[in-house]
């Protein structure tokens, strides 16, 4: 009778788990440094909505009153250029020209 403990015939069953443990240690590193690696990246979506300004900044509360009308276009202007002084645009963005 042959059993798992002493096989003759050459490697047996066991043979197959090897590929399965490389398997699941190649799975579990890349699993462990996607969750590190990607704690402090973001996806593109997130970029994205990033790059614009939110909507309770000045800029966005600025954006809508010209959009709806409640100012001018020169006073959006102007008033843009004093916040823009203040807080900023988000990275990447010019100036009005």
């Amino acid at each position: 009778m042959h059993t798992l403990a002493n096989w003759d015939g050459g490697p047996g069953p066991w043979i197959l788990f090897f590929p399965l443990i490389w398997a699941a240690v190649v799975l579990g590193v890349v699993t462990v440094l996607r969750r590190t690696l990607g704690r402090g990246r973001r996806g593109p979506w997130r970029a994205m909505a990033e790059a614009g300004p939110s909507g309770d900044s000045p800029i966005a509360v600025l954006g809508r009153r010209f959009a709806s009308g409640e100012i001018d276009e020169d006073e959006y202007w102007r008033r843009l250029s004093v916040l823009d002084e203040q807080f900023g645009r988000a990275a990447g963005k010019g100036g009005a020209a």
